[in-house]
């Protein structure tokens, strides 16, 4: 009975002891378990961190290149434009210019003096503040550039500056462009040396009538290929008398004036009337306009 007994507690202690041993190891397992859980969580974790990064520094390149591409376009289209405007710059033929080259001013002094007794005659009742000079820029028959000067009233002096502007910007040719007085104010010897110019003080011929070019409101442009022509008596003539090569306007010749001529349609625009369209007489140099 003893010995039995003692079995059973010997029995009893060792399934006790075997119960702790798996009690131990259970516990051991969750504590490797959860360690193992927080260390795939850890890993987990780090891992999106690493595509986050990833996706972040992915999208930094994207915005970048983004960027980099539409200043590359931009900077692209400002030299596109730059060269577009270069060549319609080239192509249409304009010329840089400054207030040195086209201006208006009243009647210096020396050139004053150089109107007295010729353009700017003794009778002369046109107050010299009523005058303007106008200093131009014109394409000669050469091709070159040359300066030009004009005294005209001041009523037309900004119309006139713009038109001779635009005509030098359009490479219209004009062989010269002086004050008549430089032909000692000498209407025949300024247009047969096919000279462009506008006030000289005169009357109408048997009138007290002063002319259009006597109020500086009229302006000849390339005289001798746009002549003054009249029949007087049944016998025509012509002004300059070395024109007669350009009488027939039915001809082509170089510097003719007619309805389709850039200078025809700029001084219409501004209001002047062309002396090409009178009835009793030609003059097809001619521009002028009313106060």
């Amino acid at each position: 009975m003893r010995k039995h007994k003692g079995i059973i507690i010997t029995a009893t202690i060792l399934l006790a002891a075997i119960a702790v041993v798996a009690g131990n190891r259970f516990v051991k397992n969750q504590d490797n378990n959860e360690k193992n859980s927080r260390e795939t969580e850890k890993v987990d974790v780090a891992e999106k961190k690493v595509e986050v990064k990833k996706e972040t520094s992915l999208q930094k390149e994207a915005t970048e290149i983004s960027e980099t591409t539409e200043i590359t376009e931009a900077a692209v289209n400002t030299e596109t434009q730059k060269t577009s405007d270069s060549q319609e710059e080239s192509e249409s033929g304009t010329h840089q210019i400054s207030d040195e080259d086209f201006y208006v001013s009243k009647i210096p002094d020396d050139i004053f003096e150089k109107m007295q007794g010729k353009s700017y005659k003794a009778d002369c009742t046109v107050p010299r503040d009523e005058l303007r000079y106008v200093h131009v820029l014109h394409m000669g028959f050469d091709g070159q550039t040359k300066e030009g000067e004009l005294a005209v009233n001041k009523a037309i002096a900004d119309d006139v500056l713009a038109i001779f502007e635009e005509l030098y910007q359009a490479d219209y040719p004009i062989e010269k462009v002086e004050l008549v007085d430089a032909y000692n104010a000498d209407d025949e010897e300024s247009m047969s040396h096919n000279n462009s110019s506008a006030f000289n003080f005169r009357f109408i011929s048997h009138t007290t009538k002063i002319s259009k070019h006597g109020l500086g409101m009229a302006v000849d442009i390339n005289t001798l290929y746009n002549p003054y022509v009249k029949t007087v008596d049944g016998k025509l003539s012509i002004e300059p008398a070395n024109a007669t090569a350009y009488v027939d306007r039915s001809k082509d010749f170089p510097y003719k004036i007619d309805h389709d001529d850039l200078c025809y349609k700029l001084f219409t625009k501004y209001g002047f009337t062309w002396g090409g369209d009178w009835t009793h007489s030609k003059d097809y140099q001619h521009f002028e306009r009313d106060y």
